[in-house]
């Protein structure tokens, strides 16, 4: 019974490592210091930034609240335009 047991956690080790893999979090959408697109930046295709999407760029997560001129929390594409139009390095 201990041998069955052994093996079976033995045979189990690789499995776990299997499903480590997948919780990795994918590279940030931009450099680290550099901005994104807005494309870039929308990483689920919503057509929108949400504040985690925007942690990708350190300058737009500074802007972000002063960015949502509606407050829905979301970054539209006219609000994104905005907010980088209005940024002193570009």
């Amino acid at each position: 019974m201990k041998k069955l047991l052994a093996a079976t956690l033995v045979a189990s080790i690789p499995l776990a490592g299997l499903a480590a893999e997948g919780t990795k979090t994918p590279p940030p959408a931009t450099p680290a210091g550099q901005s994104g697109t807005f494309d870039m930046l929308d990483a689920n295709k919503d057509g929108r930034i949400s504040m985690p999407e925007a942690s990708a760029d350190p300058k737009l997560v500074e802007a972000f609240s002063a960015a949502d001129k509606n407050g829905d929390g979301y970054l539209d594409s006219a609000e994104y335009a905005n907010s980088t139009a209005k940024s002193p390095e570009q």
